[in-house]
């Protein structure tokens, strides 16, 4: 038997409760792995809550990320007792996840522990800290350098956020911080940030074109406040797009692209190619700081996890949650 978080649905609505299930009753996959570390991200969050339609198949066991040991594989590519991550490819959506002791897979979707990275670590970064690493590199492969001018990181209280500040600190920019909870504001100058804006400096609708403030904007809220760090960007730079915590639509013009030459690049973290991921996996290995690690995580069990994806929605949760499966 293993302990798991179920998500089942009653009268329309999401039940979550932990439960001791048997392996059998796992999906059939050719890897097994016994699961040691997953997190709760903002999708877990609304999975496990009901408030986002994430899960359409009950019941659901949902966790986005884990890290963990092989204990049985009929893929040639992963042996017994090999350290492994998984992010994405819509585990904890719609094929059971990593809020359990552990988990069938499809090997395609496993990515081997980098070296040198502690499987705890490596939730601590999760599907969060990955994808803030796609959004740097989007900034990169646009041309944005450090020479470039002031990097804006939106929503960056939050575990994506978080790491965006760390990981351009270390590679050497100037970042400025958008969070709503100025309480967070010493916590985002220890990971690296120049300095802190409130929220509410955005609130102001767009214009179709700003006064140019950013070389390169990494931005986890989507909506309005998109539209507005787009208008101000500068010319020839980079916006790199990852959430819509803040809104799917984007009222905005085509004047930033055509006249200031601007970029948007969405970024996805879901679904990219392995040989991307991997990459991925070994500058954050290479680059985040031991600081950052002690900085942006609490530590939670799973039966904390229901309540936790509601404070997470809430906006009372600052940087990444990491939940002890061991």
């Amino acid at each position: 038997m293993i302990k798991a978080l179920v998500l089942e649905q009653q009268d329309g609505k999401t039940q979550a409760s932990v439960q001791n299930i048997s392996s059998s009753q796992l999906p059939a996959e050719d890897v097994t792995v016994d699961i040691k570390w997953s997190s709760i991200n903002y999708k877990d969050a609304l999975a496990i809550t009901g408030k986002g339609k994430i899960i359409r198949q009950f019941p659901m066991v949902p966790g986005i990320d884990f890290a963990g040991i092989v204990s049985a594989s009929a893929d040639p590519r992963f042996h017994v007792g090999q350290n492994v991550l998984l992010t994405g490819w819509g585990v904890g959506e719609t094929h059971w996840g990593g809020l359990a002791e552990q988990a069938h897979v499809n090997g395609d979707w496993l990515v081997p522990l980098p070296q040198g990275l502690e499987a705890r670590n490596a939730m601590i970064i999760g599907t969060a800290g990955l994808t803030a690493m796609l959004c740097v590199m989007a900034l990169e492969e646009g041309g944005v350098t450090p020479e470039s001018g002031e990097v804006l990181v939106t929503g960056a209280s939050g575990g994506v956020g978080s790491t965006a500040v760390a990981l351009l600190h270390q590679l050497g920019y100037q970042v400025a911080a958008v969070s709503g909870r100025q309480q967070n504001a010493e916590y985002l100058l220890s990971l690296g940030a120049k300095y802190v804006i409130e929220r509410n400096s955005f609130s102001d609708a767009a214009k179709p074109l700003e006064k140019q403030s950013w070389a390169g904007v990494v931005d986890v809220v989507g909506g309005d406040l998109l539209a507005k760090v787009i208008a101000q960007t500068n010319y020839g730079g980079t916006v790199a797009a990852c959430g819509l915590a803040g809104g799917y639509q984007l009222p905005t013009t085509v004047m930033p692209f055509i006249l200031r030459n601007v970029r948007l690049q969405g970024v996805d973290s879901v679904m990219i190619p392995t040989e991307r991921r991997v990459a991925a996996w070994q500058r954050l290995t290479e680059l985040l700081p031991e600081r950052f690690y002690q900085l942006a995580t609490s530590e939670i069990t799973l039966e904390q996890a229901p309540q936790i994806a509601a404070d997470l929605l809430n906006g009372k949760v600052t940087g990444r949650v990491l939940v002890n499966l061991r």
